[in-house]
């Protein structure tokens, strides 16, 4: 990489991605986790309900809930193993290419870092004493914390991603499918929807909290969608139900 000019350098070459250090990460993963709840809560109830308009028997709900629960589980882990993979990469990739300018020009990524900190608002002299110290300590992990915004510890696991968001969607999704399963089948629909209802109400705050969204914007609109997808699929079970008896 070539020295920038102090007036103008950039805190990092903008065709490489910022990665996120710290509580953001943590609470990234725990945004994360909660959409994937979410998601398991509003396709498999949607699932669900949509055969009990169909039909009053238990066993083609429990078996299409089984199959939507199980499939929609690994579905999302999948995924997220998939895009995690591309991501941590890339990564991988900068790190080792940051490395290695270290290794060819130290002097210019020296030059490089001091720039960075003048960037930030301090002056030639003490740019260059921190960019000194730091390289002197740890040179890789200060041009990645300046540049790049990570640390070489953020690269994710696929296998760990793929993993929570299995288990985020699989408890998001035993909600519905045991309150239609363990209810009376009489009020096995209207318990599903409000079980499905306050679950959704729940991550849908915790989602705009972790966000820093407004809360009760965004319960209203999780809320709203979900009752929405319910209605639509237990009228359309409905009508194919009355249609086939």
């Amino acid at each position: 990489m070539s020295a920038a000019a102090p007036s103008s350098a950039p805190l990092s070459d903008p065709a490489e991605p910022h990665g996120q250090t710290g509580l953001n990460a943590r609470l990234n993963w725990l945004r994360a986790g909660v959409l994937g709840a979410n998601d398991g809560i509003v396709s498999v109830a949607a699932t669900v309900v949509g055969v009990a308009g169909a039909t009053t028997a238990v066993t083609p709900v429990l078996l299409a809930g089984t199959a939507a629960v199980v499939g929609g589980a690994v579905s999302m882990a999948l995924g997220e193993y998939v895009s995690v993979s591309s991501s941590s990469d890339s990564q991988k990739a900068l790190i080792a290419k940051e490395r290695r300018e270290l290794a060819e020009d130290p002097a210019g990524e020296l030059e490089e870092l001091t720039a960075l900190y003048q960037a930030e608002g301090l002056s030639r002299p003490t740019a260059e004493t921190v960019a000194r110290e730091l390289t002197a300590k740890d040179a890789l992990g200060a041009h990645l914390r300046m540049e790049l915004g990570m640390d070489e510890e953020d690269v994710v696991s696929p296998w760990a991603a793929a993993g929570a968001s299995f288990i985020a969607f699989l408890v998001g999704a035993l909600l519905p499918f045991l309150a239609i399963l363990l209810s009376p089948v009489e009020v096995r629909v209207p318990v599903t929807f409000g079980v499905t209802l306050l679950a959704l109400a729940i991550t849908g705050y915790l989602g705009a909290r972790l966000g820093d969204a407004p809360a009760a914007r965004a319960t209203v609109r999780v809320v709203v969608g979900g009752a929405l997808a319910l209605a639509l699929t237990f009228g359309v079970g409905t009508l194919l139900g009355t249609g086939v008896a």
